[in-house]
């Protein structure tokens, strides 16, 4: 009996820690957001590529990849498989694209800062966002801290976690190279 009750604490202690987590990066970039733009605006030079690279690794009935943000590793992809481009039911092609922050209020569905991958030739509005299964995906890509077969983990996260590092690195002039392994 004390041990169910051990699992239980913990778990609850687990899910407070997460909870806290979350919403201390959910604060901070409420906080950090205004001033970075102000810092931007203030700063004279050209500010420094933030560039994204997607390495897609595993192709089956969706695609994995990995995401770095100069250079280094910050979370798992996954998409929908490679279906000629398709819209809602294809990943987009390999290639370079200009990546932009989107704001929540810029979102029907979407109540958090994301990514939208801009100038998808014959695409719109694909996104790097929230989610765990090709399900929660019409083309868009999401990001996670780990991963399995057609699935991701801890997205919430991992998409957090970005945008946080992107803010921090001035969050404009973002460039996205996806390749195929």
């Amino acid at each position: 009996m004390g041990i169910s009750y051990k699992k239980k604490w913990q778990k609850i202690i687990s899910l407070f820690t997460v909870k806290n987590l979350l919403r201390n990066v959910k604060e901070f970039i409420l906080k950090m957001l205004p001033k970075i733009k102000q810092n931007l605006k203030n700063q004279k030079e050209v500010r420094a590529n933030i560039n994204l690279l997607l390495i897609r690794d595993t192709f089956t009935e969706s695609t994995l990849g990995k995401l770095y943000l100069n250079g280094e590793w910050v979370g798992d992809t996954l998409e929908l498989p490679y279906k000629d481009n398709q819209r809602s039911i294809s990943c987009i092609p390999k290639g370079k694209y200009n990546v932009r922050l989107r704001l929540p209020r810029e979102s029907a569905t979407r109540d958090y800062l994301h990514l939208l991958i801009q100038d998808v030739k014959d695409r719109d509005f694909i996104l790097f966002h929230r989610g765990n299964t090709i399900s929660d995906s019409r083309g868009c890509v999401l990001v996670g801290l780990s991963r399995e077969q057609n699935r991701v983990n801890k997205s919430r996260i991992a998409m957090e976690l970005l945008i946080k590092e992107i803010l921090i690195l001035g969050g404009e002039n973002i460039k996205l190279t996806i390749k195929n392994r």
